[in-house]
């Protein structure tokens, strides 16, 4: 009796011992993580390279007269209170115009179209038309918006070819958060008695909110740094003036820290760093409000 109870408790430790697998399969999990840990380190390390060396080169000049006053001298000297001012003119109306537009189309093509030529051609275009270089949405901007619809090279023209560029980060990634929604949420609430539109308006959107905003996101990074559609469409090399409308031209960074680079002659060295790091700051700051506005919408949520 005795005997074989050692017997069952020996088979019983032999069954859950690590084997020569359990051995191998640890030592591949821990390779992998490695891996990915590197793959990791080396998306993140230009990141940092890139942000070291503007701060180096160009954190002596940043100040708070240089983020609110005019360059002067023939923009050797001053700050670039005008570009910065322009360009959040500039992503401001290019939201306010691809923002709903790209909802409204994602509403329909996840909530509303059927699947069939009419759709997929909508979705292929969609595609095509986020792989369209910067430069041609910018012919585009200067031959619909400046001439055709005599906008003229103002805020208004470039933040539409902005708009129009942008569109369809927006569209795809609301579209992706909206079919992200549960579909027995829409059932319930279709069995209460709401229509398709209640349905959308109370339950879907709310609950796609936090995905929308990525896209938001991504588009505020694009537009920001864009400089080819501005270019054509509405930003100046130097303006003397603030805009006071709409239909007026502007300075915009991503232009102005091409201009200092390249077509201004005895500028300090420092000066493009700077301007370069006030851009991907006023990045970095669009989206960190974006990104903790999602994070709260998410903490919202109850599935």
């Amino acid at each position: 009796m005795h005997k074989t109870t050692l017997e069952k408790a020996n088979s019983a430790e032999s069954m859950f011992s690590v084997s020569a697998l359990n051995v191998k399969n640890k030592k591949t999990q821990k390779l992998y993580s490695v891996l990915f840990l590197m793959m990791t380190l080396l998306l993140i390390l230009p990141v940092l390279v890139i942000l070291g060396t503007l701060i180096v080169k160009g954190g002596s000049m940043i100040s708070i007269d240089f983020l609110f006053t005019d360059p002067v001298n023939g923009m050797t000297e001053g700050g670039v209170f005008p570009a910065l001012l322009g360009t959040v003119w500039l992503v401001s109306l290019a939201l306010l115009v691809s923002v709903p537009l790209g909802i409204a189309a994602a509403i329909y093509l996840s909530e509303y179209a059927s699947d069939n030529w009419f759709t997929r051609i909508i979705n292929l275009a969609i595609i095509n038309l986020a792989g369209v270089p910067s430069i041609v949405h910018a012919l585009f901007g200067l031959g619909a918006f400046v001439m055709f619809f005599g906008f003229g090279t103002s805020i208004l023209a470039a933040s539409l070819t902005l708009a129009i560029m942008t569109l369809p980060v927006v569209i795809v990634s609301t579209r992706e958060s909206l079919q992200a929604v549960p579909h027995a949420f829409r059932e319930a609430c279709w069995n209460m008695g709401a229509t398709r539109w209640q349905t959308i308006r109370r339950v879907v959107l709310p609950n796609a909110v936090s995905g929308i905003l990525t896209g938001v996101i991504l588009e505020v990074s694009r537009t920001t740094g864009e400089t080819a559609p501005i270019m054509f469409t509405g930003a100046a090399f130097f303006l003397p003036f603030l805009p006071q409308g709409i239909f007026d031209q502007t300075m915009a960074l991503s232009l102005h820290l091409f201009v200092v680079s390249t077509q201004v002659p005895n500028v300090p060295e420092a000066l493009p760093y700077a301007v370069a790091l006030v851009l991907i700051g006023m990045v970095l700051l669009m989206n960190s409000v974006s990104i903790a506005l999602r994070m709260y919408l998410r903490g919202q949520k109850k599935w």
